[in-house]
């Protein structure tokens, strides 16, 4: 909610970023949002992994884990690219920032009893830009390894490629009492949290990489050569990721005890996985809820609060 200065704020970020925030000084608030909805999409979205994204709450001051090219720092920065080129398209289209507006019409013909109308998001401004403010740090050749630039530009340019693939037509009618006669249709994007979980898919899947010489220069292949080669849509990593069930500083893990973990799932956020086989312990916890509802004409809906208690399981 605070307006940027140039002098003032801009020499906060990395020397890469400064005349880049000084000649875009109105773009500032989409890009501190973005840096805002990574860090709690980021946490929501591992809510039931062993890693649950904490680390990230000390941004820019990152972790171990998100320092050394894990799979979780590959994740971090493909959705820390996708979430600046999605702030600076909404605020593009919500008449935000002066230097762009809405998206211009696109050039494939419109579905019959449809037209081109509304206001898209500018996804093409927001791609942009948005490279040159996530990707400026690494392109500079004073920080970090190669091959950790390597892989940070890979995922980057990756989750950008999940956010363009992303774009889909949505559509509002007009007509008669609704009947939707004539429907106006622009291009937008998903929130966020759609795009997240398409990159936490990738995750899962991600491939261990190296940085060698392929002909002329130097390239990302599969650690394993019998993994087929490397595309833009993969998520790329270059070590292996602690387990996360115990505390280990050095490596960047908090440990899994006192994590509130689910008895009858299968999943990763089942007592067993969660807590490594430590074990759980279990606690009731009195949840107070809406209950015996009643609508009165009108035009509202009367509650009462109840009590019950619930049966809680922490990680050991």
């Amino acid at each position: 909610g605070v307006a940027w200065n140039e002098s003032q704020h801009c020499r906060l970020l990395v020397p890469e970023q400064v005349q880049l925030c000084r000649r875009n000084v109105e773009v500032m608030p989409s890009i501190v949002r973005a840096a805002q909805h990574t860090q709690g999409i980021c946490q929501h979205t591992f809510t039931d992994m062993r890693w649950n994204c904490s680390s990230i709450q000390s941004a820019p001051s990152f972790g171990p884990e998100l320092l050394k090219g894990t799979r979780e720092a590959a994740f971090v920065y493909a959705l820390a690219a996708a979430a600046v080129a999605h702030s600076i398209a909404r605020a593009c289209a919500s008449g935000e920032l002066p230097l762009c507006s809405c998206s211009s019409i696109p050039a494939e013909v419109p579905s019959p009893g449809s037209r081109w109308g509304g206001c898209g998001d500018n996804l093409h401004y927001g791609l942009q830009l948005g490279a040159a403010f996530a990707d400026s740090s690494w392109k500079s050749s004073k920080s970090g390894t190669r091959r950790l630039k390597a892989m940070n530009l890979h995922n980057s340019v990756m989750g950008r490629r999940v956010l363009s693939d992303s774009l889909d037509t949505k559509c509002k009618c007009h007509g008669v009492s609704g009947s939707c006669s004539v429907r106006t249709c622009w291009k937008g994007l998903p929130n966020l949290e759609e795009i997240a979980s398409e990159l936490k898919a990738k995750y899962l899947v991600a491939i261990k990489v190296s940085h060698r010489l392929v002909g002329p220069r130097k390239q990302l292949v599969p650690k394993d050569m019998d993994v087929r080669p490397v595309t833009e849509t993969d998520l790329v990593y270059l070590i292996n990721s602690p387990d996360y069930c115990t505390p280990n500083l050095l490596l960047g893990s908090v440990g899994t005890q006192d994590r509130q973990c689910k008895k009858t799932s299968v999943g990763s956020d089942s007592c067993d996985l969660l807590c490594c086989g430590r074990g759980y312990n279990t606690y009731m916890e009195e949840v107070v809820e809406r209950c015996h509802c009643r609508y009165h004409w009108c035009c509202h809906v009367v509650c009462r609060k109840c009590r019950r208690q619930v049966e809680r399981y922490v990680c050991k």
